[in-house]
């Protein structure tokens, strides 16, 4: 069932400083009064669905967090073969000429801080409210939880990032000019953050009806463990990592028995899902910030091709990319299209559909019955974290601590899943190579492979591996993006940029 309507823009961000209002991107819908608001449980309730609201929106989800997959080199960017600069600013960043003038780099910079506001907003106000003290409790941490998730976007974006933790309300003497603090704090934030989310979250099974969708205690510590998964170094990260993903176990996520239920929008927020996000389809305005609906089957659609209503041909699967799935693998016939797959909703797919490579991403692609017209969206949720990413987790760390043998557990759960063999009897250094193998091809296409790329060897195995399929472009300021020279000059307090840029 999908989670209650996030309401769009009902809160209130009172910054009236012409440069701040460039920094956060806002759209005057957000400008509204406070005196009449925050003052009842009700008004709590919509500015924290109102938190969750940027995660839906292409600046983050909806386009952008899965557009790093192709950075990654998992596919190329298709988009229109006879218009050049269709989606020009995500060709530069996946061929490594990034400038500080980027569009993409913008949104990615820009997606998090209306959502940090609003989570700052709510953790100022809610607990000045008298209402149901539970219910006080969960809206806490639910804001914590979605602030540690924001700062986690853009601390592994763009490094240094302005720390924000109160909202501004128009006051004088208020900073509206944030410097770049040290990502060591930034990781020090979302760290407390979601320990505060886990204390203060129920488990998932509690929620019901349109609250079914909402971040859970399971949700912070699953992202608590890929947090400290990103750290990694240190024994005590890994055995943190252990002990979260074990944590989830004992709080009932599994595996769903089929790979493909990921991907059904008639089996959402199942026994795998940590956290997703909640699309609802068909919205009034397919290209507003409002982003009820997924763009993913407009986007990733095979172009000029009868399986879908619309299909714009973006993210099409490499050949290397292919090449990597082991024989017997079930999960190419659920994430990819190519010559004599399966058939899609009693269509064939063809080759000729995807331009740039061959090949199509099958695994978000809904038919024409969910989606009914170019202007319309589709209703299917995107994950952020599966249970599949968890045990995942968990084998990369067993290894890191020594304990391969135990590692070939979870990793194993994984493979048999997808229809393949058990690993046995491998070194630590390859083992950790082929877990790292098996969440390219487990998570696909969901925004998580650059990340996976730049944490391991302080980024140097991204540019290795980069580096062998061809993008020599790639060099180590490419491992953060620039600061956009747009805000930067709103807010010179952003400088130095990134080095290199």
């Amino acid at each position: 069932m999908k989670i209650f309507k996030l309401i769009p823009f009902l809160i209130s961000l009172l910054f009236i400083n012409s440069c701040s209002k460039d920094f956060l991107d806002r759209s005057s819908s957000e400008d509204v009064n406070t005196s009449s608001f925050y003052k009842t449980e009700a008004d709590i309730i919509t500015a924290i669905n109102a938190a969750y609201n940027p995660l839906q929106r292409p600046k983050l989800y909806n386009l952008r967090i899965w557009t790093t997959d192709i950075m990654a080199g998992n596919s190329q960017v298709g988009a229109n073969p006879s218009d050049s600069n269709d989606g020009i600013e995500t060709k530069k960043l996946v061929d490594f000429i990034t400038t500080t003038d980027n569009a993409g780099a913008l949104d990615l910079w820009r997606g998090p801080f209306p959502g940090i506001l609003y989570c700052n907003i709510v953790l100022d106000k809610v607990p000045l409210i008298e209402m149901d003290p539970d219910l006080k409790k969960r809206i806490s941490g639910e804001a914590h939880f979605l602030r540690g998730l924001y700062y986690f976007i853009l601390v592994r974006c763009f490094g240094d990032v302005p720390l924000i933790t109160k909202p501004y309300w128009g006051n004088a003497g208020e900073d509206t000019r944030p410097q770049r603090t040290s990502k060591t704090l930034i990781y020090d934030l979302i760290i407390n953050d979601l320990k505060d989310a886990i204390n203060e979250l129920p488990l998932r099974e509690t929620y019901t009806g349109s609250d079914i969708g909402r971040a859970s205690k399971g949700s912070a510590a699953g992202m608590l463990a890929k947090v400290y998964l990103t750290l990694g170094k240190t024994t005590g990260n890994w055995n943190r990592v252990t002990s979260l993903c074990d944590t989830l176990h004992t709080w009932g996520y599994n595996l769903n028995p089929e790979y493909k239920d990921n991907f059904n929008p008639n089996a959402e927020n199942t026994i795998e899902s940590v956290f997703e996000i909640q699309y609802m389809g068909n919205s009034l305005n397919f290209w507003s910030d409002e982003n009820y609906s997924s763009w993913t089957t407009n986007y990733m659609g095979p172009r000029d091709s009868p399986l879908t209503t619309v299909g714009w041909g973006w993210n099409q699967p490499t050949q290397e990319f292919v090449d990597s799935y082991e024989a017997g693998d079930l999960r190419k016939d659920v994430t990819i299209f190519y010559d004599d797959c399966p058939m899609f909703d009693g269509r064939n797919y063809s080759s000729t559909y995807a331009y740039a490579t061959g090949y199509n991403v099958r695994k978000f692609i809904l038919p024409a019955s969910y989606i009914s017209t170019a202007s319309s969206g589709s209703p299917l949720n995107f994950p952020v974290l599966r249970y599949a990413d968890v045990l995942l987790m968990k084998a990369e760390a067993l290894n890191e601590l020594g304990r391969t043998g135990e590692a070939e557990i979870p990793l194993n759960l994984v493979r048999n899943r997808a229809g393949l063999t058990n690993v046995t009897g491998l070194s630590a250094d390859d083992f950790r190579e082929k877990v790292l193998h098996e969440r390219r091809m487990e998570l696909a296409f969901e925004g998580d492979r650059w990340f996976d790329l730049i944490r391991i060897n302080n980024g140097q195995y991204a540019l290795d591996f980069l580096h062998s399929i061809g993008k020599s472009n790639a060099s180590e300021k490419h491992l953060l993006l620039p600061i956009p020279q747009l805000d930067a000059d709103a807010n010179p307090n952003l400088l130095p940029n990134n080095p290199g840029y």
